[in-house]
């Protein structure tokens, strides 16, 4: 075996052991998303009148298509799973493998285990190596798994195997750029950030050419949309694929060539020396510096999430004009043209609310991170209690949220009271503010999570994961009020209509406030984690 990658198959196998249980979640959410999907069609649109209201909401709705794709068809179960979970299920396995790449190369560096594997008969390519292997096994897994249970749940064969495959496709080009980006940032954390901001990039890009209606070569210089120009269930062109391979390929060899020429535990991109002398001064300053890059990243990103969400309040009146059926269906009972309008403003400010929770939870998981590193016990040594050091954590991620709407529903209510749609700047601004409760709810079970169960960390995104899907999918699958309720974002009231009511987003805060009470209880009497 060639000295630089001399041990890897011995890695490989101790590895897989060892994380086969962190590939679980990836390979279970892609596989319900899409086994779901073929179950789920023929009892909620039996008919086909169903199916034609289907595709008039589908068609209708931007904000849809941002996130879904284009439907090219969705009159069978085939096509309504390619149109649901295809741009997703890619999403989702991309990520799982940048997190199993990045674990596996600079987050090892980054607790030692790596220096410690060096020490023995491991050649220089070998972890990463063994990483990018990882990679690739837990996306074909999500393939094959998704493939399996569908198609064992009644979908068709070919739609189904393309489907899947371009999962793993996805999954394959994660894996390239994490490999990639592990070589350029200065710890895992930025490593793992800068690959899941291509990716995340990619994904809105994909979505906005189509919903826009962009030229052919704004769609092939975006590699996730080379997943989608497949069309599973309409065209079944498997080509595309290949693409997928050639990029990894090539991404790969990059990344070698990289981790052949930087210094063990260093990034190509260095980090900045911090002050001569420390300036933290309290637990609020620390938490702000420990997440200022979060905080700068995320803030542009929703600047940018304005402009393309407000583009879509231009458009709507083009999409909605002289066809009062589909208006029905988008508006859920709008019996007016101004309620349709202020509806869709608060569809499109509630999505941009979902976003900004996934920021914000991630703030307050850093909070367990810097636990499990043994940096909280020596600040608690100090005159600073437990209650004031969560309660700053809390507080930034709070304030981030009504920060990022602010940012985003500044940009929106621009183009939304420029648009001629009967919406005012105030309302769509005021829309925006009213979204900030929900938003705060969301967090708050993350808050609860960390404080009084923290081993069970994974659930501080089942707020995350309830509200996206509840609030993007339930409407469409006709599921009864309560169900939707679930979700706080079901209880932001639409500004601009012409019934506005605030009872539901009141008990809302008050569920949000328990659940950050019972965050804090926990917080003060548990242990803290130990290494």
């Amino acid at each position: 075996m060639n000295a630089p990658v001399v041990g890897a198959p011995l890695l490989l196998r101790t590895s897989v052991k060892h994380e086969a249980r962190s590939f679980a979640p990836w390979i279970a959410i892609a596989t319900v998303l899409s086994a779901s999907s073929v179950l789920v069609y023929p009892w909620v649109f039996p008919t086909q009148a169903d199916r034609e209201g289907l595709a008039a909401l589908v068609g209708a709705n931007p904000a849809l298509g941002l996130i879904f794709g284009p439907a090219f068809d969705v009159s069978t179960a085939d096509g309504f799973n390619a149109w649901r979970t295809l741009a997703l299920g890619g999403l989702l396995t991309a990520l799982g493998a940048i997190f199993v790449v990045t674990k596996a190369t600079r987050g090892q560096e980054d607790s030692g285990q790596a220096e410690l594997l060096a020490s023995g008969v491991l050649g220089r390519s070998s972890r990463l190596l063994t990483a990018v292997s990882m990679g690739a096994i837990v996306s074909v897994l999500v393939g094959a798994v998704a493939a399996t249970v569908t198609l064992l749940c009644g979908g068709g064969t070919e739609a189904t195997l393309l489907l899947c495959a371009t999962y793993t496709a996805s999954g394959w080009m994660g894996t390239g750029v994490a490999a990639v980006t592990s070589q350029l940032g200065a710890e895992a954390r930025a490593s793992s950030s800068m690959a899941v901001a291509i990716m995340g990039t990619l994904f809105i890009l994909r979505g906005f050419a189509y919903s826009v209606e962009a030229p052919d070569w704004a769609l092939w210089v975006n590699p996730l949309a080379w997943m989608t120009e497949t069309k599973p269930a309409v065209e079944n062109t498997w080509w595309p694929l290949a693409l997928a391979v050639a990029l990894t390929g090539a991404l790969l060899a990059v990344a070698f060539v990289l981790q052949a020429r930087r210094d063990f535990g260093q990034g190509a991109i260095a980090p900045a020396p911090g002050p001569a002398r420390g300036s933290t001064r309290s637990p609020l300053a620390l938490a702000l510096r420990l997440n200022r890059g979060t905080l700068v990243a995320w803030t542009l990103g929703f600047a940018v999430l304005g402009i393309v969400f407000g583009y879509f309040t231009t458009a709507i009146t083009d999409l909605l004009s002289g066809d009062a059926g589909i208006g029905q269906i988008l508006a859920s009972g709008a019996s007016t043209p101004a309620d349709l309008f202020g509806t869709f403003v608060a569809t499109v400010i509630s999505l941009v609310g979902i976003i900004a929770s996934i920021a914000c939870v991630q703030i307050v998981l850093r909070v367990r991170k810097e636990e499990m590193e043994d940096r909280v016990e020596p600040l608690l040594a100090t005159p600073t209690s437990r209650a004031r050091y969560y309660a700053s954590n809390v507080v930034v991620a709070l304030g981030a949220a009504l920060a990022f709407l602010t940012i985003a529903g500044l940009v929106i209510a621009g183009f939304a009271s420029s648009a001629d749609i009967g919406v005012t700047y105030g309302q769509a601004f005021g829309q925006a503010l009213a979204t900030v409760p929900a938003v705060w709810t969301v967090i708050a079970v993350a808050v609860a999570v960390v404080g009084a169960r923290p081993h069970v960390s994974i659930a501080a995104w089942a707020g995350v994961l309830l509200s996206f899907g509840l609030t993007l999918l339930g409407p469409t699958f006709g599921l009864d009020d309560w169900v939707l309720a679930i979700s706080p974002f079901y209880h932001v009231p639409a500004i601009a209509t012409s019934t506005v009511e605030w009872t539901g987003l009141a008990v809302v805060t008050l569920v949000g406030a328990a659940f950050v009470a019972i965050g804090f209880a926990g917080f003060r009497r548990r242990d803290l984690a130990t290494t």
